[in-house]
């Protein structure tokens, strides 16, 4: 069996601990793409154990195989193919009751089924016990308790799916009822099945396997479908077509449902022991941070820690950084003196790629701050509460609950938080969630508040930085609110239905992962578009219509600059370098600092380069209203070139693209105007 593959699909409810445990055998090796056709996220993974090859396909988190939602379908659809060989329920064993009608889906569908029971340390936390030999005597399954966290029982997991590939779940079931010889039923099935049905709805699915392997002698396990048969299952009706008006004379998926609850609570009866003997800490917690009133500002106060901790921690850990960067800048150059490299190539190098690149370098100990504690937050359980929290403002302002999902993961990336906003059924809740999300602050933006903000607003530099990520969230919430009142809305589907997870200690493994992969994100960006970006701004700084030129103002940097004067002038940007600077943020966010780097001729690498830079924008009579209106219209001008094509891909709609660019960009230029002109002529007064 030596190389041999095993195909191991890992299905599981949302907040199971199932990507955790994905995570801890896969690490950072995953490989994340889109299912065919469709825009849910496919992760796969690989690994050897033993003599034998793994590969792990991650399953979107879902509650059920009904096909009510695209995820059902798709995790639906590959296990029933062919290329699963087991599957992995992972289950909370703190919320087994909830879990397990899953896992009675699951054993329906007739492939091996394996039950992980994760998170068992919360079970001993709140005074329960398992009964881990009697689960599986119910239930016809291997049951490995497991640590997803703690990696624990990962061994004797996979040793579980090696040895239980290619076997049915034919283990003897033992579910100890008293009245099953006197059960009516033709046949007794409670020792093949888990899951035995009233005796009116065995006696129907005995007729429906009867017509279906009649019909169809090759069908793979008849009970499963005759089951869906009868809950008028539409994709299992037209797959196999047989008469059934004499045995299906309603939908009887209702009864089927209850009865899998009724014997969820039998086995939760005889399997979990003190149960109500220990109140959960996660019900203490949530008293205070998913209180009506105090929820919103304990959030507001979390986020505002986190921002102080980017600026504090961030920039004593930059101190050494830019040390680091102006030493090998510093190098380099001298390097290249000495073997006589062409001035061009050295200008090229160290005013270009150096001074772009290497500023945005400079601000990744900030950023590297910022996904630590996202991903704290995000591990912890905390951020499914603030969705809860901030539904009762969203219903008000025209957004779904929901909505505010996508926003959040907007102070990461855009990219992600656009095509999280798939989950939301709604054609209209989706589109609009789209169209505010872009204002989020995302981490490609935090370079530029950092910058202008030390340079300008000096001990209230954090104050001035996290105010622009409460103003995004206000724009958001306004613009939603506007549209809502001219496109209506079914009022039915505003409401938000959230697991919230139990709270846990964050798992560093997961944290490393999540955060290595983001920052992994932030240096190919800088390896990639910022390069180019550098290479591309020093051209357009050094070349004009004569060829290379001595004085910048002759470049055509100057001649694309100067056309934007005009336009930028009211909001207080009126400089050539600026408009240029913004141009190039289009392809990436960050290339606003390094162009500005390249453009004045200032290595801000170093704390003596940023002093000079603030002191040559003092003397061109940029001060403190201009750095300001600069950071909005950098909050919410057109995003990057990425998010742009993440947008048309989700709307299918280059309209719906353009219009949301010619919106953000009045909206940019209004509020800035707006903010200096206001501010001007306030401090006129004064």
């Amino acid at each position: 069996m030596n190389g041999h593959v095993i195909n191991v699909a890992f299905a599981g409810n949302p907040n199971c601990g199932k990507t955790t445990l994905f995570n801890a055998y896969t690490g950072a090796r995953l490989k994340v793409a889109n299912w065919p056709g469709v825009t849910v996220e496919k992760k796969e993974g690989a690994f050897k154990f033993h003599e034998y090859q793994y590969k792990l396909v991650d399953l979107p988190g879902i509650y059920s195989l009904t096909c009510y939602s695209t995820e059902e379908i798709l995790s639906r659809q590959y296990l029933l193919g062919d290329e699963v060989d087991v599957v992995v329920d992972v289950a909370d064993a703190s919320n087994l009751e909830r879990n397990l009608y899953l896992t009675l889906q699951l054993i329906e569908l007739g492939k091996p089924v394996i039950l992980a029971l994760n998170m068992m340390d919360i079970v001993e936390e709140r005074g329960m016990e398992l009964d881990i030999h009697r689960l599986p005597e119910m239930l016809g399954i291997p049951v490995v308790p497991v640590s997803a966290r703690k990696r624990m029982g990962l061994e004797v997991l996979m040793h579980a799916v090696a040895h239980h590939q290619g076997r049915s779940n034919s283990a003897p079931v033992e579910h100890h009822h008293d009245l099953v010889c006197q059960s009516l039923h033709r046949h007794n099935h409670h020792k093949e099945f888990a899951m035995v049905y009233s005796d009116d709805i065995e006696d129907k699915i005995d007729d429906l396997e009867e017509r279906l392997t009649g019909t169809y002698p090759n069908i793979v396990n008849p009970r499963w479908h005759a089951i869906k048969m009868l809950e008028r299952d539409p994709e299992v009706m037209k797959n196999y077509p047989i008469p059934t008006e004499d045995i299906i004379d309603k939908s009887y998926e209702h009864e089927i449902i209850n009865q899998k609850y009724d014997f969820i609570e039998e086995v939760i009866e005889e399997v979990l022991m003190n149960k109500a003997q220990k109140e959960a800490r996660t019900e203490t917690i949530d008293r205070w941070m998913t209180h009506q009133l105090l929820g919103m500002p304990i959030f507001f106060a979390i986020m505002a820690v986190i921002f102080l901790m980017t600026f504090a921690v961030g920039d004593w850990i930059a101190g050494g950084f830019e040390l680091f960067i102006a030493g090998v800048a510093n190098g380099i150059q001298y390097g290249m003196e000495l073997l006589h490299t062409n001035p061009m190539l050295i200008s090229l190098v160290c005013d270009g790629i150096i001074a772009g690149v290497g500023g945005i370098l400079t601000f990744l100990p900030n950023i590297f701050i910022l996904f630590l504690a996202l991903a704290f937050l995000e591990d912890s359980g905390y951020m499914s509460r603030v969705a809860y929290v901030m539904d009762g403002l969203m219903g008000r302002m025209g957004l779904s609950g929901r909505a505010f999902i996508p926003m959040l993961l907007g102070f990461g990336c855009t990219v992600p938080a656009i095509m999280s906003a798939r989950t939301l059924e709604d054609t209209k809740d989706r589109l609009r969630t789209i169209m505010v999300t872009p204002f989020m602050s995302c981490s490609a933006r935090l370079p530029i508040y950092v910058l202008f903000s030390k340079m300008f607003f000096g001990k209230f530099a954090m104050i001035a930085a996290f105010s622009m990520y409460v103003f995004g969230m206000v724009i958001a919430i306004v613009v939603a609110l506007i549209y809502s009142r001219f496109v209506s809305r079914d009022e039915n589907k505003n409401c938000l239905l959230i697991e919230l997870p139990e709270y846990k200690s964050p798992n560093a493994r997961t944290i490393f992962i999540y955060v290595w992969e983001k920052i992994k994100d932030y240096l190919t960006k800088a390896g990639t578009t910022i390069f180019l970006g550098s290479v591309c701004i020093w051209f357009v700084m050094n070349f004009g219509t004569t060829g290379m030129v001595t004085d910048i103002s002759d470049s055509f940097a100057a001649t694309i600059g100067r056309l934007l004067v005009p336009v930028l002038a009211p909001a207080g940007l009126g400089m050539w370098q600026i408009g240029v600077a913004l141009i190039s943020g289009v392809a990436a966010k960050e290339l606003v600092v390094s162009s500005c780097s390249v453009l004045f001729g200032m290595n801000i690498n170093s704390d003596i380069g940023i002093e000079n830079f603030h002191y040559i924008l003092n003397q061109m009579g940029f001060g403190s209203l201009n750095a300001y209106a600069l950071m909005v219209f950098c909050l919410l001008y057109i995003p990057c070139m990425a998010a742009i094509a993440t947008i048309h891909k989700e709307t299918n709609s280059w309209r719906w693209t353009i219009g949301m660019i010619l919106m953000q960009l009045f909206i940019a230029w209004g509020m800035a105007v707006l903010i200096f002109q206001g501010g001007s002529a306030l401090l006129g007064v004064c």
